[in-house]
């Protein structure tokens, strides 16, 4: 059980840092962000990777008409929209059950018979997060601060609010985002698939050592190695997936 859901620990104002589009800072947090264009990238690219080495076997022709590869495309982005709505409506569900996880902490704070007990089950709850960053001292200062609000706090409605539902329309909107770029070549070289398809997968994994990238600069880590281990860690899982016959 804890406290905050993972979703409400960076919120609002980090995102201003993070996104350069006004509108997303509102939709998805920069965590979020990442995994959601980091899986409907490897989404897309289980798609073109596949017909790149099929075509190089021989198992799938080289050349396809443009109806074929209106298909293609209609099943990629089909498969990442799919992607993008379920991650947002799982993450929205799993939201939910950390709301009422937060009144339930509420009760069994209130419910303790003595004020070390109810401190105990704050810790319990809250230690995971503050131990990397907190002495001991400022954590119990913290913890008996948390208590005396919580003592006096009432239950509130945890069901479904309408920012929910901005976070489900946030998940779409960046994991179509992340492939409209790969899905350009394919509507300017027409007639020419083969082409059209290396400059895709080229500019996949272009777009994975981006958001790595971005989120090297934003962690205050190194943007370039954090570029190159996203796109060499999605290629590993690329390859898994054709493997496994994804």
């Amino acid at each position: 059980m804890t406290l905050l859901p993972a979703g409400s620990i960076r919120h609002k104002k980090p995102l201003k840092k993070f996104f350069s589009a006004g509108f997303l800072e509102n939709l998805i947090d920069p965590i979020d962000w990442l995994s959601e264009t980091t899986f409907s990238l490897l989404i897309f690219l289980s798609f073109t990777l596949a017909f790149w080495l099929g075509g190089l076997s021989g198992v799938l022709p080289l050349s396809i008409s443009p109806r074929e590869v209106n298909e293609l495309l209609v099943a990629a982005l089909s498969a990442s929209l799919a992607w993008g709505m379920i991650d947002g409506i799982l993450y929205v569900v799993f939201v939910v059950f950390e709301r009422d996880g937060r009144r339930r902490l509420l009760e069994e704070v209130q419910a303790a018979s003595t004020d070390q007990d109810a401190l105990e089950i704050i810790a319990e709850d809250m230690d995971y997060l503050l131990e990397p960053i907190i002495d001991e001292e400022d954590r119990n200062a913290l913890y008996g601060n948390i208590l005396t609000h919580l003592q006096k706090s009432k239950p509130r409605k945890m069901g479904l609010k309408s920012e929910d539902i901005t976070v489900v329309l946030g998940h779409v909107v960046v994991a179509i985002l992340a492939v409209i770029p790969s899905a350009i070549p394919f509507l300017v070289l027409r007639n020419d698939f083969f082409l059209a398809l290396r400059i895709s997968i080229f500019v996949s994994f272009v777009m994975l050592f981006m958001a790595g990238f971005r989120w090297g600069r934003y962690t205050g880590g190194s943007p370039w190695k954090t570029g190159l281990l996203l796109t060499s860690v999605a290629a590993v899982v690329v390859v898994i997936i054709l493997l496994l016959g994804g």
